[in-house]
């Protein structure tokens, strides 16, 4: 017997077909308009989910899956899925903690060292032929301070790869100091915007950290600072980051991840000082083969019986 699992997300065939040899029978409703034509009337069949922390699961739709046990959310981010609403159910919700936390910290110190040098902008300059114009100053990375908003898995991984790799004073700001960090603690994110040179965006998404980055840390963070932006789009006021970039309050931006995505306003896209990669941070196949397997091990867990893995908190 399989069992019915709805899938939100976008999959490749192999990672379909390894859920599917698990005993799970897929059905796929990625794009708005799918989601919509199934979700439209309730659905007795469905038992799973899978989703990820910006496709989400509405309370809604949650009532409108009467059978439905547990809700599987595809990488560490959970924060679209209404957790509430799924627990007053009954309802098994996990993410998958760690699982592409080495792909984002990679792709951290990419657009990170990318924004610093001007690589992409260097490399258009060159195939426009304006040789000499993409041969201006940029910053050193090695030596400079990188601070870390939100010291988790992932923000842990990328202060190492910044100090091991560029000898980079490393700080951080969580709500509260980490038990044992070797890294200087900053109480808000001002004060460690105005403390780096490089500010990188590690937190979760949701409530508790929508706009943490606003005008007062962008103006703390300076005129030959750079933001770099892992995370959720939602973490950043766009509109003001946005003025912050036209009129130079600081000296670039590169996000993986824009509030609103996948548009992308126009103004954005414009800017000479601002990279965008659209949100493949975690998109390696090693982490994506890491993040499927261990929605198999929480769905075959939850279905013989037994706990899941990595339950959401």
């Amino acid at each position: 017997m399989t069992i019915p699992l709805l899938v939100l997300v976008d999959l490749a065939p192999a990672h379909a077909a390894h859920i599917e040899s698990a005993g799970f029978l897929l059905h796929h409703a990625p794009t708005a308009a799918e989601r919509a034509r199934f979700l439209a009337s309730p659905n007795d069949q469905i038992r799973a989910v899978l989703t990820n922390g910006s496709t989400g699961l509405t309370a809604e739709e949650i009532t409108r899956l009467p059978q439905l046990e547990i809700i599987c959310a595809q990488g560490a981010g959970y924060e679209k899925i209404d957790v509430t609403a799924a627990r007053a159910r009954g309802v098994v919700v996990t993410h998958g903690p760690g699982t592409n936390g080495s792909s984002v910290a990679d792709h951290a110190m990419t657009l990170l060292m990318s924004i610093a040098r001007g690589i992409p902008q260097a490399d258009a300059a060159v195939r426009r032929g304006e040789w000499a114009c993409s041969r201006q100053p940029r910053p050193m990375i090695s030596g400079k301070r990188l601070g870390i908003l939100g010291l988790g898995t992932i923000g842990a991984q990328i202060a190492r790869r910044g100090a091991s790799g560029f000898d980079m004073p490393i700080a951080y700001h969580n709500r509260r100091p980490r038990d044992g960090s070797p890294y200087l603690y900053h109480p808000t994110p001002a004060a460690l915007a105005d403390w780096c040179d490089f500010l990188v965006i590690a937190t979760p998404g949701g409530a508790g950290t929508f706009h943490l980055v606003d005008g007062p840390v962008l103006e703390a963070l300076g005129p030959n600072g750079f933001l770099i932006n892992i995370a959720r789009g939602s973490v950043v006021d766009t509109a003001v980051l946005i003025e912050a970039l036209q009129n130079r309050w600081i000296a670039g931006a590169a996000l993986d991840v824009v509030e609103g995505e996948p548009e992308i306003p126009a103004e954005l896209t414009g800017l000479s000082n601002v990279i965008l990669t659209p949100h493949i941070a975690g998109r390696s196949p090693e982490a994506v083969m890491a993040t499927v397997q261990l929605v198999c091990d929480n769905l075959c867990a939850h279905f013989s019986g037994h706990p899941v893995k990595t339950p959401v908190p």
